[in-house]
């Protein structure tokens, strides 16, 4: 399913021989996949509610150190693809082990529906409400993230809203009454509201002027004495594009002369390019070095970032079609400068590495895990970064506003969701499942912060225009006794759950028995697992 994402929203290349240890992980995991088949053909179809005519195909596997395998299935029936039919099939030594999953039946619907393609873009496009852009399109699919499975058309209509944000909507019409059963867009933006290489060179290391952290370094591509390239060939080939204020097409390649990239102005087209390069590095280097993850896809591939996006464009977001991260100017500092800070880069790439992994749905409580997910590992790349300039925090995007000294402007409070008088702090059965999925977020984006730190109120708040902020007001249920297990465990967690145990329906209720399973195989039955049940009850969700 192609998804886009933002912030406020194994492949082996021919004719190259593969390295030695890529080749073996590469066998790993073709005979992990192999044994997860055979288990799926016998001794798990039960488990994983397999019907006759489902069929399977492997899209990610994780071995741990004791060989126990976890292999994630897309499913699709009769050739139909099957919307929440994935899973994570855990085994050891031919054993099953625990299945994730949200498919609550082996029933299958019919697939004579009343409703045709025709009808169900009709349908659709009454919800589209804007101008889109060449011919929607419709296929056949059983949509099975409710009580069963039933027959349905997914409509999906191209366009852009009217604040430059491109829109991919997607639209489950009920094939036997019309009814539009769920939607989401494939644009993941940073938060509510409205090409190839020119050159076969080789790793240069460059200096950049940003406009967010100053002096930073870089590696480049050298093209020849006078020729480089923003493209770093040691971190999967990624690259930056100035998009020159368009809205369409991928843009052009940064080059340079002399290897010395921007001027800390944006008056210089290159600046705002350093500060995405630099927060994609560090992103890269983040999941490698924590979590052994090597790219967004975690096959060695590179993404790039467009800069420059639009006019006066406030946003950023990522989009899985072009495999890419893109970044607004804002007005360039008259009131939020170009959305390029580490922690949205982060936030931004993390939702690739949630598209290639969970794939959570981008509506409903998963749309919400979503972009907590991005907030999160953008939070926990600011960290890994450790600038001066940006000293990290638990505030999403403060960087982006100017004369911002008391963090009195931001995208999200980690801590305090409901700071920004839109998000959600504690869950609510009423509310919760349908609310717009940044607001949504703040209920895990809670839970993390009272894990990792505690019910303690961040440094530098608690007193002033702050001082209505205590340690009970970060708690839903009174608990202001939580201690926090620190930011290595409690990302790793979150990381293990995401990758292992959350599938594209994983609700709340599922994101607590995700991180509770993570925490246990991580750590066992002790103190980080009793922090994530007590931190997860502090908002709500027990």
């Amino acid at each position: 399913m192609n998804v886009q994402m933002s912030l406020l929203s194994l492949a082996v290349v021919s004719g190259l021989a593969m390295s030695a240890p890529a080749e073996a992980a590469g066998n790993q995991k073709s005979a992990a996949i192999a044994r997860a088949n055979a288990l799926i053909a016998g001794p798990a179809a039960a488990s994983v509610r397999r019907a006759g005519a489902d069929g399977f195909v492997a899209r990610d596997v994780v071995v741990d150190a004791d060989g126990t395998e976890h292999v994630r299935f897309e499913r699709t029936y009769q050739g139909l693809p099957v919307i929440g039919g994935d899973f994570v099939l855990q085994s050891r030594n031919g054993k099953v082990g625990k299945v994730s999953q949200t498919l609550k039946t082996s029933a299958r619907p019919g697939l004579a529906g009343r409703i045709g393609a025709d009808q169900a873009i009709v349908e659709a496009g009454a919800r589209f409400g804007s101008t889109f852009i060449g011919a929607p399109t419709s296929r056949k699919v059983v949509y099975a993230l409710g009580a069963s499975p039933v027959l349905a058309h997914e409509v999906v209509f191209n366009g852009v809203k009217a604040d430059q944000t491109p829109t991919v909507m997607h639209y489950i019409v009920d094939a036997a009454n019309g009814k539009v059963l769920n939607q989401w867009d494939e644009i993941h933006t940073a938060r509510p509201g409205p090409g190839g290489s020119s050159c076969a060179g080789t790793a240069a290391a460059a200096t950049g002027a940003s406009l967010m952290v100053g002096s930073v370094a870089l590696t480049t591509t050298k093209c020849s004495a006078t020729s480089y390239e923003m493209r770093d060939p040691t971190r999967g080939g990624g690259y930056v594009t100035n998009m020159a204020m368009k809205t369409s097409g991928n843009g052009t390649v940064f080059t340079d002369s002399d290897n010395a990239w921007g001027n800390g102005l944006t008056s210089n087209s290159q600046t705002v390019a350093v500060d995405a390069q630099f927060g994609i590095a560090k992103t890269w280097d983040y999941f490698l070095t924590v979590h052994g993850r090597n790219g967004i896809a975690g096959d060695g591939r590179g993404s790039f970032s467009r800069v420059h996006y639009g006019r006066n464009y406030a946003n950023a977001f990522w989009s899985d079609s072009c495999f890419c991260m893109t970044f607004g100017d804002g007005d360039n500092g008259a009131s939020i400068y170009p959305l390029v800070s580490i922690d949205v880069a982060g936030h931004e790439m993390s939702h690739g590495v949630t598209s290639r992994t969970a794939n959570l749905i981008y509506n409903g409580e998963s749309g919400s895990l979503n972009e907590a997910t991005s907030d999160i590992f953008g939070t926990m790349v600011e960290y890994y970064a450790n600038t001066a300039a940006d000293p990290a925090d638990y505030v999403m995007g403060e960087e982006l506003y100017p004369n911002n000294a008391n963090m009195s402007n931001a995208i999200r409070w980690m801590f305090k969701p409901t700071l920004d008088n839109y998000s959600q702090h504690c869950y609510d059965p009423a509310t919760t499942p349908t609310f717009e999925v940044h607001g949504g977020s703040g209920i895990a984006n809670s839970f993390f912060y009272l894990l990792a730190e505690g019910a303690v109120v961040p440094a530098g708040f608690g007193a002033g225009s702050w001082a209505n902020l205590s340690a009970s007001s970060l708690v839903c249920n009174g608990n202001t006794a939580l201690t926090g297990i620190g930011r290595d465990a409690a990302g790793k967690i979150w990381y293990r759950a995401l990758t292992v145990y959350m599938t594209s329906g994983t609700n709340y209720a599922g994101a607590r028995a995700a991180t509770l399973s993570a925490a246990m195989d991580l750590y066992g039955a002790g103190t980080q697992y009793n922090a994530v049940a007590a931190a997860w009850s502090a908002v709500n969700v027990n």
